[in-house]
């Protein structure tokens, strides 16, 4: 059986995911990788058949997507020809992680497409949502990565659809010690800025991971170091705590682990606030923004001591096999919608 695993590459939680599911796929099929898109800071250690441009979100400077630079960098005309020249008919099934190339030219050319992401999770009753409806938010999520089926992941188990996280083995198997020093992972903002209002809590070091590649001693407390998969999970893993953005995989880690945790959801992005929410509800802080009135909230996160484990199982293998039955059990029509009849034309 021939599969092609489709991966968002926006952001690092789809790539570091993937790195655990990969050899999992290998036992069931034939299996091709594609990864889309240009933001993220990690790389896989398997062959990529398919290295597209799609369609990224790119991170701005004050806590939110850039919108212009997102908007100004994609093109609808690219989008269409990426559609069009993507030979998925090639396989029997394309397993989709929120990748839009490959999960609209699934639609296009009626091939089985079933999703296996966080995001598929959101769209299922139950699943913890901001108070504030947010209508674009929701039509991102459902029509960004159309699929046939899908299976999601959440921070616990709202519906038989949704697993808990995926681990990926260097954190599952890690021995966590406490260092003294806390992870920040925040690539919406300005580094100097973080840099900045973390040296105001005094008597607590910061190690901050930065996307532009910075590396440099702010000052005694605050250190920036680029970005590299295995020194942010090191530094996590021996970290006091974690300061991160509201996305998915970091914070399961973090949870994982017995970290103290604290999200920051970014601006415009309904996903994470969705995630807030949920993390809210387990008890986990929960900031609006950085800036200098968040000083007081950071410093009484880093003197509590409230950091349960959450002892995420390894559910692979029988994620693989739900994948598979759903495949067995689908079928594909030409089902429309308004965007799919404007990318037939």
């Amino acid at each position: 059986m021939k599969v092609l695993y489709a991966i968002q590459g926006t952001g690092n939680g789809h790539l570091s995911r993937a790195t655990a599911i990969i050899p999992v796929l290998e036992k069931f099929c034939d299996l091709d990788i594609l990864i889309s898109g240009s933001q993220a800071d990690i790389s896989i250690n398997y062959p990529v058949k398919f290295k597209l441009r799609g369609l990224s979100f790119y991170f701005g400077k004050k806590g939110g997507v850039d919108v212009w630079e997102t908007f100004s960098k994609a093109s609808l005309l690219r989008l269409k020809q990426e559609f069009d020249a993507l030979p998925v008919e090639d396989y029997d099934l394309v397993i989709n992680d929120f990748e839009p190339v490959s999960a609209w030219a699934c639609q296009l050319k009626e091939v089985p497409c079933i999703a296996l992401s966080h995001q598929s999770s959101l769209l299922e009753p139950n699943v913890p949502l901001p108070d504030e409806k947010d209508l674009v938010g929701s039509f991102v999520l459902k029509n960004y990565a159309p699929s046939h089926d899908f299976i999601g992941f959440h921070f616990e188990r709202y519906t038989n659809r949704i697993y808990t996280p995926v681990i990926r083995n260097d954190i599952r198997v890690a021995k966590p010690e406490d260092h003294g020093h806390y992870t920040v992972y925040l690539p919406a903002y300005d580094d100097y800025f973080l840099a900045n209002v973390l040296a105001g809590i005094k008597d607590v070091r910061w190690e901050i991971f930065s996307k532009s590649g910075n590396s440099f001693e702010y000052n005694a407390q605050v250190r920036i170091r680029p970005v590299n998969g295995a020194h942010f999970a090191q530094s996590m893993i021996h970290s006091s705590g974690v300061l991160c953005g509201a996305g998915f995989e970091t914070p399961a880690e973090a949870l994982f682990l017995g970290k103290k945790l604290i999200v920051v959801p970014m601006k415009g992005q309904y996903e994470q606030h969705c995630n807030a929410t949920a993390l809210a509800r387990m008890g986990v802080t929960v900031l609006n923004g950085i800036h200098v009135k968040s000083i007081e909230g950071i410093r009484e996160f880093t003197e509590a001591t409230n950091n349960n484990r959450i002892d995420y199982p390894n559910q692979l293998d029988d994620i693989i096999s739900h994948v598979f039955d759903l495949f067995a059990k689908l079928e594909v029509s030409g089902n429309s919608s308004f965007l799919k009849k404007v990318l037939r034309h």
